[in-house]
């Protein structure tokens, strides 16, 4: 084993350690590994690359941020209580088009900011108790909320998994929409139906006790301009439209946060803006560290020693490899699991697809949000119903996890088809 591979180890047991042991922030575990591996790799203190790291993901830094104040805006405004008792209140009398409804409500607050947390503590608590009071036990209730929560992480428009994995490899955040709705949408259908088959319908009497508080004109549509302004935004990114076109997803984002200050309940945006601030420092940190991490190992030598090892695999090891050691790794961080091994598995399958295949190992890595000790998605979710012991959630979880464990690698087996067709 070359120095290079040392380092490399070295820096993955010092991050797991600092995580897992020490139960340092995992922004900050990056940061001190990356430290660590220039130091061992003689390099000393190399700022210039760590200053560099840090920046590698800005322009992802700028879409979280940007989205975070977004989601804030919509629910100090309560725009998003409204959607949800609108959507609920339409389709509460048809069982699988309100399963459908209430996968998308959750899901939702994940495909903004790319968080399964964010879904999970907002519109999953949301929720809960509307699908405890139509017949599904807490404990399901948190299973549906916790693979919600993980499909919203990876589904359009933001899924920092890609954002992290493609920066990685200098590949812009472009055309992934298809590839993960193929991921996405058979996945939620699925998880829709199995997970929520115990729910029945109640009347509307009912419904309308356990819906949110929404503003007074909930139809009215200046309710929902924030919404339409940032589809709108969005949508133009991918056309030649003048003065729309190039303004970018983070300025989408902000725009439509401003006009969502004139609609719905009055509140204080500065203030929203810092909330915001607050629940996304977090997943910031780790972006950070994560650039530090990567830039170090490319210093060092132990992004091209992974490369390599993983090409001199034969094919079926390769993908056993991915399925069995990107969830693991991201038992400590999804995120770190996208960047530390979900980069070089892209070079190594560099024959095929990128934006096909980084997609579908953002399926796999998503699943890391389910694996203890962390386990973000699954503790949080039980934390909403109240249930102590999470590992009860995870149960009703595994069959769902499998499916998109094998969604995830025969994506990648048919990436060179899927490449011909989209």
């Amino acid at each position: 084993m070359g120095t290079e591979a040392l380092i490399f180890l070295s820096m993955v047991a010092i991050f797991a350690v600092l995580a897992m042991a020490f139960k340092l922030p995992i922004g900050i575990s990056l940061a001190l590994s990356a430290l660590a591996g220039a130091l061992l790799g003689g390099e000393g203190l190399a700022l210039r690359h760590l200053v560099e790291g840090s920046f590698g993901y800005f322009d992802t830094i700028l879409i979280i941020l940007c989205a975070m104040i977004f989601m804030q805006v919509l629910k100090q405004a309560g725009i998003l209580d409204t959607a949800a008792s609108n959507l609920l209140e339409t389709f509460y009398s048809r069982k699988t088009a309100l399963l459908f409804t209430m996968m998308f409500i959750v899901m939702f607050p994940g495909m903004i900011t790319g968080s399964s947390t964010a879904a999970v503590l907002s519109t999953g608590a949301l929720i809960a108790p509307v699908m405890i009071k139509m017949g599904l036990s807490p404990i399901k209730t948190a299973a549906f909320i916790a693979m919600g929560g993980i499909l919203g992480m990876l589904a359009p428009p933001v899924n920092i998994l890609v954002m992290i994995m493609g920066g990685g490899v200098d590949m812009p955040y472009i055309g992934v929409t298809i590839p993960l709705l193929l991921i996405v949408l058979p996945l939620a259908v699925f998880f829709s139906l199995y997970m929520g088959r115990e729910i029945r319908v109640i009347d509307y009497a009912q419904m309308k006790k356990i819906l949110p508080v929404t503003p007074a004109k909930k139809n009215n549509i200046i309710l929902y301009l924030p919404l339409i302004a940032l589809i709108v935004l969005l949508t133009a990114q991918t056309t030649a439209i003048p003065y729309l076109s190039g303004i970018g997803i983070p300025a989408a984002f902000l725009l439509s946060s401003i006009i969502g200050l004139f609609c719905g309940r009055p509140f204080n945006y500065l203030k929203a803006t810092q909330e915001a601030l607050k629940d996304a420092v977090p997943i910031l940190s780790i972006l950070v560290g994560v650039g530090m991490f990567i830039q170090v190992m490319t210093l060092t030598g132990g992004r091209g020693w992974t490369v390599i090892s993983f090409l001199s695999l034969p094919p079926a090891l390769l993908y056993l490899g991915i399925g069995l050691s990107m969830p693991l790794f991201g038992a400590v961080s999804a995120y770190g699991s996208a960047s530390i091994l979900g980069v070089p598995f892209i070079l190594a399958l560099i024959n095929k697809n990128a934006v096909i295949t980084s997609a579908a190992l953002s399926a796999i890595a998503g699943l890391g949000d389910l694996m203890p000790p962390t386990a973000l998605a699954g503790i949080f979710a039980a934390q909403v119903v109240g249930e102590k012991n999470y590992f009860r959630v995870l149960k009703y979880c595994l069959i769902p996890a499998a499916l998109e464990l094998a969604m995830g690698i025969g994506i990648l087996l048919l990436a060179p088809l899927l490449d011909k067709i989209i």
